[in-house]
């Protein structure tokens, strides 16, 4: 059974960092693509940045320069440093890995990083 458990979430003023770690385990597939996502309220969900097996990783526009992800596999543990944060990246922000066994390529929103989420971590950016 897959299990993502997301951490380091909580509340910062502008202009600070936060990073998120999520730990999995029961994941077998090592060729395979691991993401961030987001969703604020009254939006949907949207991929914030994604890395592939090799480290070749992909951002969305808003959070390029600010946000840096990595992944340990020796940890089996994927990472989100968030620096000079803003009132707008305020969501609830979850990890997730793709359910195939296989990388399928980079896709829109990184929605082929996606399968296996975590329960979600909250991050509160104020003004």
């Amino acid at each position: 059974q897959v299990q993502l458990v997301e951490s380091g979430g909580g509340s910062v003023q502008a202009g600070g960092s936060l990073r998120l770690a999520c730990a999995v385990s029961g994941y077998t597939y090592s060729s395979t693509c691991m993401g961030w996502f987001r969703e604020a309220r009254g939006s949907e969900r949207e991929g914030v940045a994604a890395i592939d097996s090799d480290g070749n990783t992909r951002y969305a526009d808003s959070v390029k320069g600010r946000f840096t992800i990595s992944r340990d596999n020796a940890k089996n543990t994927l990472y989100l440093q968030m620096n000079s944060l803003k009132p707008e990246d305020t969501a609830m922000y979850y990890c997730a890995v793709s359910s195939s066994p296989a990388f399928r390529g980079w896709a829109p929103n990184f929605i082929t990083c996606s399968g296996y989420w975590g329960q979600g971590t909250q991050v509160t950016v104020s003004s």
